[in-house]
């Protein structure tokens, strides 16, 4: 999710509107950094091609990645308030249609950056997966004390880099990212609604 790092606890609260216009925005600059780079340097983005496999490859790896996030919020205290502060800020505002805003939006423009644009930009080797995992973690990090939840996000971006390098397509990461953030807000959203209705 590229959305806007939670703020300092001094701050107020984003409302809706400010929060999707954020998303958009973040969506819009990735994009256009994306696009810039692939003008001025001399990369080949990594291809998209359509197909029922790897739109399913995609839904598995997201799935997988859901289900792992789910055991480390349960599991490891640290990441559950982590992960906690940076869904609140972002998720509280928001309506249930507006997970299809959080899933596309993010999904789409952080991979065609970092996986699309970036991966073969560095070389498309272990060095560049590194490096742009690293790069789309500390996108997840507000301050020192979201390390977990910047670790987490790096890891997340290793395997779907990793993704993108075997399969040579693009469509895979994108469909396990967009999956995973529709998912896992949705999941969050009931479950906070849940707990405000009990």
């Amino acid at each position: 999710m590229n959305q806007p790092a939670p703020p300092n606890p001094s701050m107020e609260p984003l409302s809706r509107i400010q929060v999707l216009v954020a998303i958009a925005a973040t969506a819009l600059v990735l994009f256009v950094v994306a696009r810039l780079w692939l003008l001025l340097g001399s990369v080949q983005q990594i291809s998209t091609q359509l197909g029922l496999h790897p739109i399913g490859i995609g839904i598995l790896l997201g799935t997988s990645i859901t289900i792992v996030s789910g055991v480390l919020y349960r599991l490891w205290p640290t990441y559950r308030r982590s992960a906690n502060v940076y869904l609140n800020y972002i998720l509280t505002p928001l309506v249930l249609p507006d997970v299809l805003w959080l899933g596309l939006l993010p999904g789409i423009s952080e991979e065609l950056l970092f996986r699309g644009v970036m991966l073969p930009a560095l070389g498309s080797n272990w060095t560049a997966l590194i490096l742009s995992s690293l790069c789309f973690g500390l996108l997840h990090m507000s301050d020192l004390r979201q390390w977990p939840y910047m670790l987490w996000a790096t890891c997340v971006g290793a395997l779907l880099g990793y993704s993108a390098l075997a399969s040579g397509n693009l469509l895979i990461p994108v469909v396990a990212h967009v999956f995973t953030n529709m998912v896992s807000s949705l999941i969050w959203k009931l479950k906070v609604t849940h707990w405000a209705t009990h």
